[in-house]
């Protein structure tokens, strides 16, 4: 097995065309050629991780963050992210981070925090837009099965938990053939009617080109008929944080224990407690001011996150009650997510948790 393969089998689960634009997720030491051998899952790709990875004599490792964000213009050690790209490089350790496109997922990073948490009813707190569009195409009818299936298969057709999902209507296609065509049915020169069907069906942006290439693959008319729409709707399934319920109401000073205990954290800056109890609950890993107001909007009672500044704790405005667990700590469990995925994918995987605790932030 090579190194592309596994990243292929991750790209299953975090398609990198979900993450943000800002983002540099991908494999960003390494060709994807190599030979596999073994893998260090961690959080962050610093020099003790890689120097753990040769230890354990891994050549791959799977971080959630990616160690180069913009461009190197130098390769000279003079600081961490340069010392570490030297050493992968020199002992052949190829380095894949996979970062917002996991947290955008419905199974990815905020998901997992759900469940260490218990909540229930889990859906993304934010849906992203403009991340679908519709495909209109035209078929004889004896061959719409084959066809309809042929796009099924490349990833059209899916809208929540359900899949094969299309729109379906009969009526009368008409073309004419010149001299030069290669009719699959009637005659050069003539006027044809065909009965035809028009099927609708929705798919992610990302899948379009293997969408298309089995429509027409499938297809058996010279000339493909066919139409492409852009979407507004939200797509529930990719986008930003997550909520969900308790099974049952907690007394609030209960729940942020529980929240220290079950998220292994050792503090927690929270702003005022505004209810005795609490139930419905938002959810981001890392970074998630931004996603305060979806939270209050969708009548969360506790935002659970990272990295607010000072004044953004104002912004509560005694709505919602926010607790901050820190980044690290937030997003700690990923590579347990990691692992579980690609040991279910692949049983013979050969993995390791990293040992080294790579959080820069220390508690007294």
């Amino acid at each position: 097995m090579k190194i592309k393969e596994i990243i292929h089998q991750l790209e299953q689960l975090a398609p990198p065309q979900l993450q943000e634009s800002y983002d540099n997720a991908n494999l960003i030491v390494g060709t994807g050629n190599e030979k596999f051998k073994k893998a260090l899952i961690c959080l962050d790709s610093t020099e003790e991780v890689i120097d753990e990875a040769i230890a354990l004599g891994c050549n791959l490792v799977i971080a959630h963050h990616p160690i180069v964000f913009s461009g190197l213009k130098k390769f000279n050690g003079s600081n961490y992210i340069e010392r570490v790209i030297i050493k992968a490089i020199k002992n052949d350790i190829a380095i894949y981070a996979i970062h917002t496109n996991l947290d955008n997922v419905f199974k990815g990073v905020n998901h997992k925090i759900a469940e260490k948490l218990g909540l229930k009813k889990l859906q993304i707190l934010s849906p992203k837009r403009h991340q679908l569009r519709k495909l209109v195409f035209y078929a004889p009818i004896k061959n719409t099965a084959e066809i309809r299936n042929a796009v099924f298969e490349a990833g059209a057709g899916e809208i929540g938990n359900y899949s094969a999902c299309s729109f379906n209507l009969t009526g009368k296609g008409t073309f004419k053939a010149n001299d030069k065509a290669k009719p699959f049915v009637g005659e050069k020169g003539e006027i044809h009617e065909e009965q035809e069907d028009r099927i609708e069906v929705v798919y992610p942006v990302f899948k379009e080109s293997a969408i298309i290439e089995n429509l027409i693959a499938k297809h058996p008319y010279e000339e493909v008929a066919y139409d492409i729409y852009d979407i507004e709707n939200k797509w529930n399934q990719v986008g930003s944080g997550m909520i969900g319920e308790l099974p049952e109401a907690m007394d609030s000073k209960l729940f942020l224990k529980a929240i220290k205990k079950r998220m292994s954290v050792e503090q927690i800056r929270y702003t005022e407690i505004i209810k005795d109890k609490v139930q419905r609950i938002a959810v981001c890993g890392g970074s998630g001011s931004f996603l305060l107001e979806d939270a209050i909007r969708q009548k969360a009672d506790v935002f659970i996150t990272a990295d607010f500044k000072y004044h953004q704790f104002f912004d509560a405005d005694k709505r919602i009650m926010i607790a901050d667990i820190g980044h690290y700590e937030s997003e700690q469990f990923t590579g347990e997510l990691i692992q579980e995925y690609l040991q279910e994918k692949i049983p013979n995987f050969a993995n390791y948790l990293t040992s080294k605790r790579t959080n820069p932030i220390n508690y007294i």
